[in-house]
């Protein structure tokens, strides 16, 4: 979540990836319509929220590129996930560097993604797929610590990783730079499982390659982890774009297809960055299926 303009350079190439924006979801929608719109297979899928920091006193109107929230600043937080699959288990996101990890605002350490997993008894080796949102910092900072894991990653957000653009940091995808065969450039949608249950969403426009995830759970239900499509809960009623943003016409596309997913899917929509969503799940170590 930068909180500061890209680069010109930058911005031209977002330009030229408005076709591929589009293309993106439109390839999105038809995946959807074979995979996760059907009734999922009778896996057993298990869903965690882990602790990867927080923004204190974030100023809000630097995510409006309308000036919305002038002179107001909230808290936010930096959520990752934990998803299992039968025995196998995917990381979504990976937060700020163990570097970067600060005490919060009440004063609380922030463990890493390896100690918390280490209270579930799930080794860093037991981690199978890690999937980012988007190339962003925020969102890559402990990738590295599962080198043995598949990087599910959207095409041209690892594109910008590999050239060390402006918010992303090439050392946090080092372990695929070296084993490319590992890695899964998405393009449109990605059933990860191949059974429905746990999908990958094209939702282009905070980067060009930003993705969301969808997890059908048998008893919680649907849910959905938006990335960074929105940052905080104000910005769903208000269409509230970052200045930052790659391509906002691709940004309210997105917007109105994950919204329509959800009505449509009844699911319980989660924003990665917004603490009042920390509640939609149980606090760690418990989950949810």
């Amino acid at each position: 979540m930068p909180c500061q303009q890209e680069n010109t350079a930058l911005r031209q190439h977002f330009r030229t990836r408005r076709r591929l924006a589009a293309l993106t979801v439109v390839l999105g929608l038809l995946l959807l319509g074979k995979g996760a719109a059907d009734t999922p297979a009778s896996a057993e899928v298990e869903l965690w929220r882990l602790d990867c920091g927080e923004f204190v006193d974030f100023p809000l109107n630097v995510a409006s590129d309308s000036f919305a929230y002038p002179g107001q600043t909230k808290t936010l937080t930096d959520s990752c996930y934990l998803i299992r699959h039968n025995a196998e288990y995917m990381l979504w996101d990976t937060g700020f560097r163990p570097s970067e990890l600060k005490a919060k605002a009440d004063g609380a350490r922030v463990e890493t993604l390896v100690q918390q997993l280490a209270r579930i008894a799930v080794a860093p080796e037991s981690v199978t797929f890690v999937g980012i949102s988007h190339f962003h910092w925020d969102h890559t900072g402990q990738a590295s610590l599962f080198p043995g894991a598949r990087l599910l990653i959207g095409e041209p957000d690892f594109e910008l990783l590999v050239r060390g653009a402006q918010y992303g940091q090439r050392d946090d995808i080092g372990p695929w730079l070296t084993n490319t065969a590992k890695v899964d450039r998405v393009v449109a949608d990605k059933d990860v499982f191949g059974d429905g249950t746990v999908v990958m969403l094209a939702t282009p426009g905070h980067t060009p390659g930003h993705h969301s995830l969808l997890i059908r759970l048998k008893e919680f239900g649907t849910v959905i982890l938006s990335g960074d499509l929105w940052h905080f809960t104000e910005q769903v009623s208000h269409n509230g774009i970052p200045p930052y943003n790659a391509d906002r016409a691709a940004t309210l596309a997105s917007m109105d297809r994950i919204l329509k997913a959800a009505a449509n899917l009844k699911a319980k929509i989660i924003i990665q960055h917004e603490p009042a969503d920390i509640d939609k799940l149980p606090s760690f170590p418990s989950s949810v299926k």
